[in-house]
């Protein structure tokens, strides 16, 4: 949802729902460190929770009491520690065709710092400015694929992860899901090689607008769209 026409207790309630799911993500770092199986059960039970009480949950009032969050199973073959690599270039190594379309929705520009500008488009309509910071190599068991990190560039800056795979559409919201974004406390951290992160798609999360399309959110570039299932994360069905 945009922060536009929200009223001063909605904007004191969003600030307590980022609270909220910051001290969350703190506690989750923390216990993966030791138990990643236990951090994720904690990750998913807290959200339920919000979503089911907290004013600024993404789900509709009416539906919150009964809300329940569908999971696969935890699946410790799906979590990652991957270094970054350089600034991505058009890549077809995730199934998809290395000639975009002339109406592909997203833009690719060279910024004046050297990286690539994306133009991801929004669910609500329009376009959000994010840089290219890197491409991601993840050892799936199906095969190494890549998947772009980015940097939202207005708002509160932050890294942001959203994906697409053979899923979408049909166990999943069919735009795809958000690994990390860190802007709304969405962080697994860094991983103990410098320049790595942690990738653990049990985390993988639906964004607002797969729940209630007053919600404004931006969807992934054709760049990280999967042609594997990651049977891993929220599900809706």
């Amino acid at each position: 949802m945009t922060t536009d026409a929200i009223s001063s207790a909605e904007r004191l309630e969003l600030a307590d729902w980022r609270r909220r799911i910051a001290d969350l993500y703190g506690a989750v770092r923390a216990e993966a460190a030791h138990d990643s199986e236990t951090a994720w059960r904690l990750w998913r039970e807290t959200r339920q929770a919000l979503f089911r009480s907290h004013p600024q949950s993404p789900v509709p009032a009416a539906n919150r009491a009964v809300f329940e969050a569908r999971h696969w199973p935890y699946d410790a073959q799906l979590r990652f520690e991957v270094e970054l690599q350089g600034t991505i270039e058009s890549d077809p190594a995730n199934g998809a065709s290395d000639a975009e379309p002339a109406d592909a929705p997203f833009a690719l520009a060279e910024s004046r710092v050297g990286r690539l500008t994306l133009a991801l488009p929004v669910s609500t309509g329009g376009e959000q400015a994010f840089i290219s910071i890197g491409r991601l190599e993840v050892p799936f068991p199906q095969g190494i694929r890549r998947l772009g990190l980015y940097w939202m560039a207005g708002y509160a800056g932050g890294l942001f992860l959203p994906f697409r795979d053979a899923t979408n559409g049909r166990e999943t919201y069919g735009a795809g899901r958000y690994l990390l974004d860190t802007a709304k406390s969405a962080d697994l951290g860094p991983g103990a090689a410098p320049g790595s992160v942690i990738l653990d798609f049990n985390f993988a999360f639906h964004p607002s607008c797969a729940f209630d399309p007053r919600w404004s959110c931006p969807l992934a570039p054709a760049e990280n769209r999967l042609d594997i299932r990651i049977e891993a994360g929220e599900r809706v069905a």
